[in-house]
């Protein structure tokens, strides 16, 4: 309920808001509660739309088939847009004609406790984010990929559906097939929202290794996207793995697995 009532918080536009909810079959009274919400606040038209797959592409996919304006703006959980989020993602695609556009994420602890908070800091630093403008912050720009995106529909009718194949990372692929089509991803940092991260390890794990999972996925895909910030994490722990399994036999071994180690664990 906190999406929507930020929806309801916007500044723009004057007229009704479409909002279109893929919702994954839930039966946990959600339903219930959207349609409580919509009779209390009729200045959103709310539809609520079945997404029996129940996964993130196919419900994107069915609710930009239910929309009907030429303004999308994709909105996930976890987050909550600053009242001026629409108006700002329409601002930026009319300045710069981009095929998608986002902004900043205020990353902000899920709970109480050092754990969730030291969690919230890693994910917005240049140490834990890989450089991606989105988390960090920075100047606007052409970049590879934006949270969520806010999208013109002739960009969306010229380049096709979401990969309903892939479960996770279907932003940074559909971004990628954007660029490739000729369009430009635009980051803009008065593009702002509140992004709420994970708040404990367990679930952070869990987190990571779906995208981990699922970056490989579209890897096979896309081989020619990867990034050296991508690269480096999972050469840089294989390199750590393998130099422990020697270690015990070979002094270089010890000699280039202290050198990294202790890098990282200065930088860190």
């Amino acid at each position: 309920m906190k999406l929507l009532e930020a929806l309801v918080a916007q500044t723009y536009p004057t007229e009704k808001t479409e909002v279109v909810i893929a919702d994954g079959m839930s039966d946990d009274g959600t339903r219930e509660a959207i349609d409580e919400f919509s009779t209390k606040h009729t200045e959103l038209a709310i539809r609520i739309i079945d997404n029996p797959a129940r996964v993130i592409p196919a419900g994107l996919n069915r609710a930009i088939a239910e929309s009907r304006g030429r303004l999308l703006v994709r909105l996930d959980a976890h987050s909550i847009p600053y009242p001026d989020y629409i108006e700002a993602c329409h601002s930026a695609l009319e300045k710069t004609g981009a095929a998608s556009v986002g902004g900043v994420w205020e990353i902000r602890p899920a709970k109480d406790g050092w754990v969730a908070r030291a969690i919230a800091v890693a994910a917005a630093h240049p140490l834990g984010a890989g450089g991606a403008r989105y988390r960090t912050g920075g100047s606007e720009g052409e970049v590879e990929t934006v949270p969520f995106g806010a999208f013109d529909r002739k960009w969306l009718e010229r380049v096709g559906p979401f990969n309903e194949d892939l479960l996770t990372n279907e932003d940074y692929e559909y971004n990628l097939r954007l660029r490739q089509a000729g369009g430009v991803v635009w980051f803009d940092p008065t593009i702002r929202s509140t992004y709420f991260a994970r708040g404990t390890l367990r679930e952070l794990a869990r987190q990571y290794f779906r995208y981990g999972y699922w970056k490989g996925q579209m890897l096979k895909r896309h081989p020619t996207s990867l990034r050296w910030r991508q690269a480096l994490p999972p050469l840089f722990v294989l390199g750590i793995v393998l130099l422990g399994v020697l270690a015990p036999f070979a002094e270089w071994a010890r000699i280039l697995l202290l050198l990294p180690v202790s890098l990282y664990v200065a930088t860190v």
